[in-house]
């Protein structure tokens, strides 16, 4: 009776994974910055960042998303829009390493093994994992010393992707993240020229353009073989 159970147990889970479909890709795009330096637009990339993704497709509308993400970012009081930044003249840039786990719901059903369901926009919400550079101390007059800081930050955005042909898709997105931090810039209260004095956390986006691989048998969802 037990190897009975074990055996039913094991194919289940066997049909489960075989009737998904996966996907990984690569994601280029810009990223930028908003805090207390430089321009305050949410989508005004000035960087170049890049990405790796994974997907695990629960059904035509819902997939399990892991993405790596670097990101490198920077901000420059001379591009502000208002007198005081401008005249403070204050610049910086830093990276960001970031590991992000969550979900990606799409509004229309996609399979791209299908002939009708290739195209849709989506939405995503996750969870990351960032690793930055900050500052701790100022050992000498213009010389600081830096150290590296895990925190966490909540990144959500819109997409829409499309088959482009055979296994092969893309899509368009713009993800932002909100920070639980203020220092990406290197503010802090320890250093008078560096404690810049605002109350929000800091932001950073990231948007552009990926490709993307399906792989897998089709999901028993679809007319596929």
């Amino acid at each position: 009776m037990r190897k009975s159970v074990l055996l039913i147990i094991f194919i289940s889970i066997s049909s489960i994974s075989l009737g998904q479909m996966y996907e990984a890709g690569i994601f280029i795009g810009g990223s930028n910055y908003v805090g207390d330096i430089g321009r305050t637009h949410y989508i005004y990339p000035n960087k170049i960042a890049g990405a790796a993704f994974v997907k695990f497709n629960l059904n035509p509308r819902i997939a399990l998303r892991a993405t790596y993400s670097y990101i490198p970012i920077k901000g420059n009081d001379l591009e502000a829009d208002t007198d005081f930044r401008r005249d403070r003249g204050m610049n910086f840039s830093n990276t960001i390493n970031e590991l992000a786990v969550g979900l990606e719901y799409n509004f229309y059903e996609y399979d791209i093994s299908s002939d009708d369901k290739t195209w849709t926009p989506y939405i995503l919400l996750e969870l990351a994992g960032i690793n930055y550079k900050y500052i701790i101390s100022k050992p000498q007059p213009n010389q600081y010393q830096f150290d590296y800081k895990n925190a966490i930050s909540i990144p959500f955005g819109v997409g829409i992707k499309s088959k482009l042909v055979g296994p092969l898709a893309f899509s368009l997105e713009a993800k932002f993240r909100y920070t639980f931090e203020d220092d990406l810039d290197y503010n802090t209260d320890k250093i008078d020229e560096l404690n810049f004095g605002g109350t929000g956390n800091d932001w950073y986006m990231f948007t552009g353009f990926s490709l993307i691989y399906t792989f897998g048998r089709p999901a028993c969802y679809t007319n596929g073989f």
